[in-house]
């Protein structure tokens, strides 16, 4: 069966390998095998960071004017509540992210735990290789924090292993942190590309995510006076120079598509598997992945995309598409707004009427007609779920596509938009590949063209804060009509509470009763 072609890239070694916690600093951090164990070990970090609570990439989602919060029609009103920004939507949700919280501190803890003993690792004079292992590791560290910061502005910086009870520590304090470690491992990271390894290219790209954000959303023009525009920018051309990255399919007419499981997937002739066009993981495309395999288990072996499950058709499967929790139903504002002949649409958006699927929407909240189709499980055509049926334990903790959290297309666009000498070059070259022709590559175009390009991959609603708060509300704020149960419902977002919010969500309040008031909540989540 041709389905098994999607596994064939699932399963790197470095992350199946023993958590480095279980380890003790007697034995251990004594030598290069042990220095590549314990960077491992920060993988297997990066990969837990969203197993359990609300995943960042799914939350991103919800958070924006891409998607509603959906799930099942008889489920709680958690995901209304964070769609909402409204505490009084589900009032007893207090700790949604209290996993996350705690699954980022473990990864940084192991992070920190490397670093504190960089010098007591004999590293034979390999310092190329010592600068490697610091560099995936602080780049991790950046990553981590970059989501919490975002999440909730304010949050415990810890750079040294401790289990001391820290307060908060001021957003500037934590970009600062941010762009230290992005800037050691832009120099020092290795410039080939490992798949599931981080670089000096992925970390070119991060820093510019991360100065767009941050100047964007505090008005400020570098980045905590560690990193200016001009160096963002060569960043970004430096990638580009590489030669190691380009579009998929630029020039076929049908590469967008084929970065996709879902989008690039078809019953074969025989009726019993998949044929595809998928052009596999770690693609010529693919700058940073967190990489997902298929022999996640309940026995503490987390390696598998949990987060996937939330954002399949509530309940149903249709050949390719598998089911799940309904999370995320897509906006028709968002189907209706890509432009004629936008190939991204298809690939992007599942239009169940559009494609004739039989969709029983009575176990579904904010039915739409409309899901998404990048991130979404697979099934067969007799119905079974394709990590399943490929001895996965099963379908919630078994799928196993990578979440892309940087593609090319994102280090074009971004250079585009940061005033490259060859912004229309890039520009066009992104809706060329879309199937569409050449627009002014002007600021107003990028941003919109970035809604497209991007959807479902947890970046909209950051490139909506970064413009503004106003902006992001008013983009945000909707009232329209959904079904609920197969019944029509008014849906609405305020745009004042999101105003009132800031745009950064609620402290889990047990963290806060845990740290004995030390931790302060958000404004709007009081």
């Amino acid at each position: 069966m041709v389905f098994t072609a999607f596994l064939s890239a699932c399963s790197s070694s470095f992350l199946d390998s023993e958590p480095i916690t279980l380890l003790t600093d007697v034995n251990f951090y004594k030598t290069k095998k042990d220095a590549e164990s314990a960077i491992v070990g920060c993988y297997d970090g990066l990969q837990i960071i969203y197993s359990d609570g609300i995943a960042f990439p799914v939350a991103s989602e919800v958070f924006s004017d891409n998607t509603f919060g959906g799930t099942g029609n008889t489920d709680g009103l958690g995901y209304q509540q964070i769609d909402e920004f409204d505490l009084l939507r589900s009032p007893s949700d207090l700790n949604q992210f209290e996993p996350n919280w705690k699954n980022y501190y473990r990864a940084i803890y192991r992070v920190n735990v490397l670093l504190s003993k960089m010098d007591q690792i004999d590293w034979e004079g390999d310092t190329d290789y010592r600068n490697s292992v610091e560099s995936q590791a602080r780049f991790l560290r950046a990553y981590f924090y970059f989501d919490m910061v975002r999440l909730w502005e304010k949050v415990p910086l810890i750079i040294e292993p401790t289990r001391e009870n820290i307060p908060q520590s001021e957003p500037d304090a934590i970009y600062a942190q941010i762009a230290d470690d992005l800037l050691f491992a832009s120099e020092y990271g290795d410039a080939g590309k490992s798949p599931g390894r981080v670089n000096r290219w992925a970390a070119k790209a991060l820093l510019a995510r991360v100065y767009l954000f941050y100047t964007g959303y505090y008005g400020e023009d570098d980045l905590v006076g560690k990193v200016n525009q001009n160096q963002v920018l060569q960043g970004l051309e430096d990638i580009i120079a590489s030669g190691l990255y380009d579009l998929v399919g630029y020039d076929d007419g049908n590469g967008f598509k084929d970065l996709w499981p879902a989008a690039s997937s078809w019953p074969n002739e025989k009726g019993d598997g998949l044929e595809t066009s998928y052009v596999g993981k770690d693609n010529k495309e693919t700058v940073f992945s967190i990489k997902y395999n298929i022999t996640s288990d309940y026995d503490g072996n987390i390696d598998g995309n949990h987060w996937l499950v939330m954002l399949g058709l509530r309940e149903q499967s249709f050949c390719p598409y598998g089911k799940g929790w309904g999370a995320c139903t897509v906006s028709p504002k968002l189907y209706n707004a890509f432009e004629s002949g936008d190939l991204r649409r298809n690939s992007s958006i599942i239009g169940i009427v559009e494609e004739g699927l039989n969709f029983n929407n009575a176990g579904q909240r904010e039915y739409t007609g409309y899901s998404n189709k990048k991130y979404t499980p697979l099934s067969l055509p007799d119905g079974r779920d394709v990590a399943e049926a490929n001895n996965a334990v099963n379908f919630m903790i078994g799928q196993y596509q990578d979440y892309v959290v940087i593609r090319y297309a994102d280090v074009l666009l971004m250079a585009a938009e940061l005033g490259s000498p060859n912004a229309q070059i890039y520009f066009d070259k992104v809706r060329k590949r879309a199937g569409l022709t050449s627009k002014p590559a002007n600021h107003n175009n990028i941003m919109a063209e970035r809604r497209f390009e991007f959807a479902f991959e947890g970046i909209r609603y950051w490139d909506l804060l970064r413009q503004g708060l106003e902006v992001a509300a008013n983009t945000i704020a909707e009232s329209t009509t959904v079904l609920n149960g197969g019944v029509e419902t008014n849906k609405v977002i305020k745009k004042e509470n999101i105003i009132k919010t800031r745009g950064f969500q609620m402290i889990p309040y047990n963290q806060i009763t845990l740290s004995g008031g030390v931790l302060k909540q958000n404004q709007g989540w009081e």
